[in-house]
């Protein structure tokens, strides 16, 4: 059967200058983008019809393989960042890209309606790893968050607390919907989107007496959330004293613990998620990004008394969890686990590490290096976005955060040979830097 898309347009007829009468006209999709494609000026692509939240480089991908990704003319780019932390199995992973396959030669989405194997795997595949009792799945991150908020919130009423709280922390990031942004700690992110969501109370980062003042002072709070490596704050890591501070404040007040490991997680510090380095054991812990390898999908995960809070019809999604993005991310945790990619981070981190403090330390434009495993933030004296296109021409993805950092996340796949062309593709961009 052949289908031929339609359009309907108001066709205005004028007599002597004058508008005389209206009347609908039905035209084919072909020559309604035939219309669009003469009325720009013969430009078949065009960003007209996308609302302008990007500032995209001037770059179209249209394939990868492993660390390296090709724009439509040809040229060849080492992925520093991974689709931001996305595709930590790199580009076209065979065993990624056959379970994608495989599962959308069958069944692509059901709805939560019926039981789906893919997600029951997954779901036990992942609180295995985790140390977790049960997992719901989204599409995002800010799904996975949002569900964290909820289980926050109505663990706190189902105690007695009418107005629950969360101590959240400065220059955290945890989303873009409205509950996730109110809980970010970057203002500028948030302006023009008020009045924000209340109940999220404001804490300094590795400042264990502020926090156990907060505990003092509010009686309404009822969980703490953070990122173990904060990301788009300037990929800043707490302190391991820090976290096992709040784990026992929270045992002491009966709050949750939460842990955005949305970037953090899937092996991207070294261990499947960043807690597992630092022996602090969170009650609530949410993933994403590299989760999928690039298919959305989203989880949070849960444990004891805090597995058990959400019920029938309480939360819920339409997409989240179904088939396809679940044997996508049943790929992924397999691939991660399986190919010890979280060793590799380790390695591949201390080398980027040793090859960037050899070229770059006591230099007037580097100041210092931070994070864990292959999650690296170069700070430097001044602010460098400028270098992202910088890169970007010399065929290096990177990404700047918090102004001063470059931040790199490449793929968990990267060998010895790819990760040294990095560092020192990197520190040259920097060098020349003035």
């Amino acid at each position: 059967m052949n289908i031929t898309l339609l359009s309907v347009q108001m066709v205005t007829v004028y007599r002597g200058g004058l508008p005389i009468r209206r009347h609908m006209s039905i035209v084919t999709g072909f020559e309604a983008a035939t219309a669009a494609f003469l009325r720009f000026g013969g430009r078949a692509r065009t960003m007209s019809a996308l609302m302008q939240t990007y500032a995209r480089l001037p770059v179209t991908f249209s394939h990868g393989q492993g660390v390296y990704i090709y724009d439509t003319e040809g040229r060849r780019y080492l992925d520093g960042i991974s689709g931001i932390a996305v595709n930590g199995l790199g580009h076209s992973h065979p065993a990624v890209t056959a379970a994608i396959r495989e599962q959308a030669d069958k069944l692509v989405h059901t709805s939560n309606l019926y039981r789906i194997e893919a997600q029951e795997d997954l779901g036990t595949a992942l609180a295995q790893v985790a140390g977790m009792d049960s997992c719901f799945f989204g599409n995002s991150g800010a799904e996975a968050n949002e569900a964290a908020i909820k289980i926050a919130r109505l663990f706190g009423h189902n105690h007695g607390v009418k107005k629950p709280a969360i101590v959240v922390l400065e220059g955290a990031f945890h989303g873009r919907t409205l509950a996730t942004l109110s809980a970010t700690g970057n203002r500028k992110i948030q302006a023009g989107f008020e009045p924000l969501v209340a109940g999220f109370i404001r804490a300094p980062c590795n400042d264990i007496e502020a926090l156990q003042q907060i505990a003092t002072n509010n009686p309404d709070v009822v969980a703490f959330l953070a990122e173990p490596i904060q990301g788009e704050g300037g990929v800043k890591p707490l302190s391991r004293e820090y976290l096992q501070a709040a784990r026992q404040i929270c045992d002491h007040r009966n709050w949750l613990l939460m842990f955005d490991e949305v970037q953090t997680g899937n092996g991207r510090t070294g261990t499947y998620f960043a807690y597992q380095g630092l022996d602090v054991a969170p009650d609530v812990v949410t993933t994403a990004k590299g989760l999928g390898n690039g298919v959305p999908i989203g989880a949070c995960l849960a444990r004891g008394a805090a597995a058990q809070v959400l019920g029938n019809s309480q939360h819920g999604s339409t997409f989240g969890g179904n088939p396809l993005a679940c044997a996508a991310g049943l790929a992924v945790v397999k691939a991660i686990m399986d190919g010890e990619l979280c060793t590799n981070a380790v390695a591949m981190g201390e080398l980027i590490v040793k090859i960037l403090l050899e070229r770059l330390e006591n230099t007037k434009q580097f100041k210092e290096i931070r994070g864990r495993g292959l999650m690296l933030g170069i700070e430097l004296h001044k602010n460098c976005g400028e270098l992202v296109k910088q890169g970007l021409d010399a065929g290096l993805l990177i990404n700047v955060t918090d102004g001063k950092t470059v931040r790199l996340l490449p793929p968990l796949v990267i060998n010895e040979q790819e990760a040294g062309e990095l560092a020192n593709g990197l520190a040259d961009l920097i060098l020349g830097f003035d």
